[in-house]
């Protein structure tokens, strides 16, 4: 159970922050720079929301995967360095990454196929969800970085979740644009 009294406490002061496990980090670290991102994402989904009362189903999905976000913050502040604590780490599971692949299934089951790249945007639901899509993926690119480092650990589960959140972001943008039907498409070369 998470207990806040206190919200501030001076101890990052000096420009580091403590881990659930492990010694400090600076706050410019990778793994802080990850799990900063995973909430970075999981606050757009959350304005995406404020758009989707008239799409309960999607927005069911969504109140669900920013529960999943603070999971795979809380997975990601937890190093697995190897050594056994006195406590089961919060990690992500497969069976969460088996249910955004069910959702993406389910939201893509009514679209019609692409024709074209779509530009981000459309209604204001779908432009969230465009701008959750690309911290999403740029979350995903530091998780793989921080896992190329000796010694750091992402672990696959984690790594597959990050990766379904995004094309499971693009499809919820669809489907927030009239189930695709209001999708801004791409005019290559249109403004030579």
């Amino acid at each position: 159970m998470v207990k806040l009294n206190k919200i501030y406490t001076k101890t990052g002061d000096d420009g580091t922050t403590g881990l659930v496990s492990g010694p400090p980090r600076t706050k410019d670290d990778l793994r802080v720079e990850a799990y900063g991102t995973i909430d970075e994402a999981n606050s757009a989904i959350g304005l995406a929301r404020l758009h989707t009362s008239g799409l309960p189903e999607l927005d069911a999905m969504l109140m669900s995967i920013q529960n999943d976000l603070f999971d795979l913050g809380a997975d990601l502040a937890t190093p697995d360095t190897g050594e056994t604590l006195a406590y089961e780490p919060l990690r992500i599971v497969e069976t969460q990454v088996d249910r955004v692949e069910h959702d993406i299934d389910q939201l893509n089951a009514d679209l019609e196929p692409l024709k074209s790249f779509i530009l981000p945007g459309g209604s204001p639901a779908a432009a969230h969800l465009h701008l959750a899509r690309t911290i999403a993926r740029r979350a995903e690119r530091l998780m793989v970085a921080l896992a190329r480092i000796d010694g750091e650990i992402v672990s696959e589960p984690a790594r597959k979740y990050v990766n379904r959140l995004s094309d499971f972001l693009f499809v919820a943008a669809r489907h927030a644009n009239n189930r695709g039907q209001a999708d801004v498409l791409w005019v290559p070369g249109k403004n030579r």
